[in-house]
């Protein structure tokens, strides 16, 4: 029996292990949903205190219960931080961070490093998966010339796969099991490999000729909001010159049955993906000579968007006689989305930089981060500020920069001097409400 025969045969029978490497936002939940279809599961972190926490069952991610990871552990999930036990892995995916450079451009040395430490552990009969958001070809460039140095042959005796990542943190309506799933393989046998794998744990899984295919479709699908987001926030703008509110309009236009989808402006772009996705294509089309106008000009509109608020912000401010400087401002949520526990790239951190920039006395009120977190390029030495009465009407202003349903806006509403509002939180105007 080949090894291609071989191996969907394990993951038909539910008797392969599954090797998850990465447990964070993507990988963590990978885990789980193969544990819950019965398989032993091997997850592979280079954090010992992330690896200590899941084996005594404790979860870090809001939206995971601490439950779902006990019952994992009691059906065989092991943690470690041991990379040679991803020998004993039929399955290896690769879940890790691909962020961007001080220089703005692609960052795969986690991708690089992960892949480096796995090589000398990988066998005969296993296949590796990709599902980190990058450029078009770094499945073939980064993976496939280190697991053919092993004297594999990829297609024949190893696999090798790209499947991106489609995770919503906070989204009740989808879930990673219903969530579709696309797998590109380095080969067709490669293909059915992967496709093998993830159709155990996933309710439909999308096949594509290719793992360059496979790594374009992520990339468009988050260009495809960042270029809509960039368009509304460009829209909001131009609306607050002609005093109209554009969550107004965004709510009209929604009526419409075709042809509109709505998104909705904000205070810049946040999270692990639509901020940074549009610069692993504008950074490779540039090897191939095309500009990336349309790309490049959202991403400028959206990364513009922080200083237009603390604009309005100072603005609000001017006309009750007050300046950002020495002002008592609170930042409500840090999170870079609503209802999650995760700060990567929120837009309320550069808020927060640009306010002690131009000397304001800045707080933050957050129910998901009772302290600032630890962050590579932030550092606030600050504690979450409770909202009651006296907090609240003890500041300046109030920013919303993160409508967490945890906040109580009545209350902000009838206790703030001034609140800015870049969420479309309060539909009806008020003297203490500025839009922004």
């Amino acid at each position: 029996m080949d090894y291609k025969t071989r191996l969907i045969n394990r993951f038909d029978r539910k008797s392969a292990v599954i090797g998850v490497v990465g447990l964070g936002y993507v990988g963590l939940p990978l885990v789980l949903r193969f544990a819950e279809e019965g398989f032993q599961v091997l997850g592979i972190d280079i954090d010992p205190a992330k690896v200590r926490q899941l084996t005594a069952g404790r979860s870090y991610i809001k939206h995971i219960p601490s439950e779902a990871l006990r019952r994992a552990r009691k059906s065989g999930f092991q943690a470690t931080t041991d990379f040679s036990l991803a020998r004993k892995a039929d399955a290896l995916i690769i879940c890790v961070p691909t962020p961007l450079d001080e220089h703005r451009e692609p960052d795969l040395s986690f991708v690089v490093n992960t892949v480096e430490s796995l090589v000398p552990h990988i066998r005969a009969g296993q296949v590796m998966s990709l599902e980190s958001t990058t450029y078009p070809g770094t499945t073939d460039e980064e993976l496939v010339p280190r697991v053919s140095a092993c004297g594999l042959t990829i297609g024949k005796d190893y696999f090798v796969v790209f499947s991106p990542e489609r995770e919503d943190p906070g989204n009740p309506k989808f879930n990673t099991r219903t969530i579709p799933k696309v797998c590109g393989g380095v080969t067709p046998a490669c293909r059915e490999v992967g496709v093998a794998l993830y159709s155990k744990a996933i309710d439909r899984v999308i096949p594509v000729s290719s793992t360059r295919v496979a790594e374009m479709t992520k990339l468009l699908e988050n260009i495809h909001r960042a270029v809509n987001i960039g368009l509304v926030n460009e829209m909001k703008i131009v609306a607050d010159r002609m005093g109209i509110d554009i969550h107004e309009v965004i709510r009209a236009a929604s009526t419409k049955p075709f042809g509109f989808v709505p998104y909705q402006p904000g205070p810049g772009l946040g999270g692990h993906c639509i901020p940074i996705d549009p610069f692993y294509l504008t950074w490779k089309a540039r090897e191939y000579g095309v500009h990336t106008r349309f790309i490049e000009l959202a991403g400028e509109v959206n990364s513009g968007m922080p200083e237009w608020v603390i604009g309005k912000v100072a603005d609000a401010l001017n006309e009750r006689g007050k300046s950002v400087k020495g002002s008592r401002i609170l930042v409500l949520g840090i999170a870079y989305k609503k209802d999650v526990d995760d700060p990567r790239e929120s837009p309320s951190m550069v808020l927060l930089e640009l306010l002690r920039k131009r000397g304001a006395r800045y707080a933050y009120s957050d129910p998901y981060f009772p302290v600032f977190p630890r962050m590579r390029e932030h550092h606030f030495e600050l504690k979450s500020v409770p909202l009651t009465p006296r907090n609240i009407s003890s500041f300046d202003c109030v920013l919303v920069a993160t409508h967490h349903s945890a906040f109580d806006y009545k209350l902000l509403k009838k206790h703030a001097k001034l609140i800015v509002d870049t969420r479309g939180v309060y539909l009806k105007p008020a003297r203490n409400i500025v839009k922004a």
